[in-house]
């Protein structure tokens, strides 16, 4: 091969080389999420959450056979949870917000089988350890997005969820239906609140990784 040969070979190959470093990135660029459906499947998570709770409190206290398959329902949600945030906060603080998401679960399932039992020691040691759980989530939550999610802010959310809660298993033991559902609405419209607040925090927190 000639000189000239050569050179127009190399010319060739760097021009190549060059649309490859140009269009590289554009096309192994992961494509922007849609805020409106993040939001609707946090929503989503949050729902389950609810309602797969509501089902255990409803099969615990009658003593039904499928309360322990509903209970691991419920703790799947809690790992679905944590893997909805390790995009953003990575797969150590996604498996963290999960292993927390379960005692907040584990200790519920105490809190209600000791109240339905009449276990008031147990229940009292129970609800002292969900709210210290919920006050971990709290923190933990402000140390992954202090700005979007203060800790004033974030202690009230998981407080508020653990009071109207506890109202909904209150009243269902007491067989005060219309209170039942009653609390159940309340949970609803607090949880819708703080998915929320969730997925404008994180929006708001890595805006380069959202669309419209």
């Amino acid at each position: 091969m000639h000189d000239s040969d050569l050179r127009r070979a190399a010319r060739v190959l760097l021009a190549v080389l060059a649309v490859a470093l140009i269009a590289g990135p554009a096309l192994s660029a992961t494509k922007p999420m849609s805020r409106s459906a993040f939001a609707g499947d946090m929503r989503k998570l949050w729902e389950d959450h609810i309602t797969w709770t509501r089902l255990f409190i409803v099969e615990a206290t009658a003593g039904l056979p499928e309360k322990d398959a509903t209970a691991a329902r419920l703790l799947q949600n809690q790992a679905d949870i944590g893997d909805a945030i390790k995009p953003f906060y990575g797969d150590a603080a996604g498996a963290k917000l999960t292993s927390l998401l379960r005692d907040h679960i584990l200790i519920a399932a105490d809190l209600v089988t000791a109240a339905a039992a009449g276990e008031t020691a147990k229940k009292d040691d129970a609800n002292r350890r969900w709210l210290a759980n919920a006050d971990e989530i709290a923190a933990f939550l402000t140390s992954a997005n202090p700005k979007q999610w203060p800790a004033a802010a974030t202690k009230k959310m998981m407080r508020d969820h653990l009071d109207l809660t506890t109202q909904e298993v209150v009243a269902h033991l007491g067989k005060d239906w219309k209170a039942d559902i009653a609390a159940y609405d309340k949970v609803h419209a607090q949880i819708l609140h703080m998915a929320d607040m969730l997925s404008a925090g994180i929006e708001a927190q890595y805006p380069q990784k959202f669309g419209h």
